[in-house]
């Protein structure tokens, strides 16, 4: 038993199972903390001659005293004859997923729904969130209650996504902007995922008992298989080539060449602030990547490339937009449209040039606790703020895969891709990098003796 204080909450961390900590100062009133880290507060009470449990709200949107002033009140109402546990599930019974949804939202836009690694969902992710519950899950099933739904009806859903019944073309905020709400089967195992979420949401809440989401099969994305041939990726550089001759393409053209040559995704590209671009060790220091904190070794083309850009550029960001004052470039997402529509070409994603990055060095002998480091997968990324240097052979193999890219882009046909093993090869690396160590050791030994 302790007094639920701020210091209380804050230090009440997720066990096993769920569990409650009771107010010592008001019986009745508790903070319940659930196995994902949520803390909610509860008050315990009879009725009937039964125990009810009622949920005041989520901490964060409640706070230690505002949640005692309302058990309190609810206490009173008890007093009185009532019983707010019951009334709120004839409310519950009755909420449609709509409603269901505007709760989820905000407590989405509280930073109370939690992604990966336990922090709060990204403003990008919450963005598109909210676009799949408003262009997707609302149309289907808004008007229907949340306690009736069941898996065929989650079923439904995925199969109408999939037809593509929610297809359109809506306008959006930005000025001329307008989205365009696909279907398919990527878009369905998505949006289902999202919704079997949301009804998780409405299970910790105590709206329903059960998520119906559970257990549904879903289709496999098949987007995230896809790579680029060695001969599309040459198909792919022609085409860049072209593209660039036009001025407005300019950036673009650099903007995709640099994701095919690191492995990042495409907001980490286009984002990329000078303050992030260590070239003098080879890497990315992204502050705020999908993974949070992120430092992505980089080959020397793209070191290069940015050494370049730098000596010729002012400002925050390495893509900068043309009409604002100090924002990232903006245009991609219509550049991209007009430079891959009706070509070869035109299924391909910048995830799909993340995913042949990685195809790549896989086909080159990279380990895939290397591949992970390079591309910033949450188990194999280098995350730590306090690391000032990277590891020799992440940067060797970032030279080799952004090397080897690159000469694919240019058109150039390797005739054997497994290198990174070959023997004649790591020989001549290792006679390179010791006759480089002696070099270094004859001057310095030269120094000495002139300095004797």
């Amino acid at each position: 038993m302790a007094k639920i204080t701020k210091r209380v909450v804050d230090a009440a961390g997720p066990r096993e199972r769920d569990y409650v900590i009771w107010d010592d100062d008001l019986p009745g009133f508790g903070l319940r903390v659930f196995t994902s880290g949520k803390r909610s507060y509860v008050i315990q009470y009879r009725a009937a001659g039964r125990s009810r449990r009622y949920t005041i709200g989520l901490h964060g949107v409640w706070t230690p005293e505002t949640a005692r002033q309302e058990a309190k009140v609810q206490f009173g109402r008890v007093a009185g004859g009532d019983n707010p546990a019951e009334e709120r599930q004839l409310d519950h019974k009755a909420i449609t997923v709509k409603e269901l949804c505007a709760l989820y939202i905000t407590d989405l836009g509280a930073g109370l729904i939690l992604g990966k690694g336990g922090r709060p969902k990204k403003p990008t992710t919450v963005g598109t969130d909210t676009g799949r519950i408003h262009r997707h899950i609302i149309p289907l099933i808004g008007t229907r209650r949340v306690k009736d739904l069941t898996k065929a009806d989650i079923n439904k859903v995925l199969k109408d996504i999939m037809a593509g019944k929610t297809r359109a073309s809506v306008k959006t905020s930005k000025l001329r902007g307008r989205a365009i709400v696909r279907g398919g089967a990527g878009t369905a195992t998505r949006t289902v995922g999202l919704l079997g979420g949301i009804l998780t949401y409405a299970v910790e809440a105590g709206i329903i008992e059960r998520n119906p989401a559970h257990g549904l099969r879903k289709p496999k994305d098949h987007v995230r298989d896809r790579r680029l041939t060695e001969e599309e990726y040459r198909i792919l550089g022609k085409m860049l080539r072209e593209a660039a001759e036009d001025e407005k393409f300019v950036m673009t053209v650099d903007i995709i060449r640099q994701i095919a040559l690191t492995g990042c995704r495409r907001t980490e590209v286009i984002k990329l602030m000078w303050a992030e671009a260590d070239t003098d060790t080879s890497c990315l220091r992204l502050v705020d990547s999908k993974e949070g904190a992120s430092i992505r070794p980089i080959g020397l083309p793209v070191v290069e490339y940015l050494e370049a850009r730098r000596r010729h550029q002012t400002g925050t960001y390495v893509f900068p937009g043309p009409r604002t004052e100090d924002g990232a470039f903006g245009g991609f997402a219509n550049h991209w449209e007009q430079i891959f529509a009706g070509s070869p070409l035109a299924d391909v994603t910048p995830h799909v040039l993340r995913h042949s990055f990685a195809s790549i060095a896989n086909d080159l002998g990279f380990t895939e606790v290397t591949i992970a480091a390079l591309v910033g997968h949450s188990k194999g990324s280098v995350t730590s703020k306090y690391i000032h240097t990277l590891d020799t052979a992440l940067v060797m193999a970032a030279d080799t895969i952004s090397g080897y890219i690159q000469g694919l882009l240019d058109g150039v046909a390797f005739k054997q891709t497994a290198y990174a093993l070959d023997r004649d090869s790591r020989k001549a690396a290792l006679a390179r990098f010791l006759q480089k160590a002696v070099g270094d050791l004859d001057q310095g030994d030269e120094h000495a003796r002139l300095a004797a």
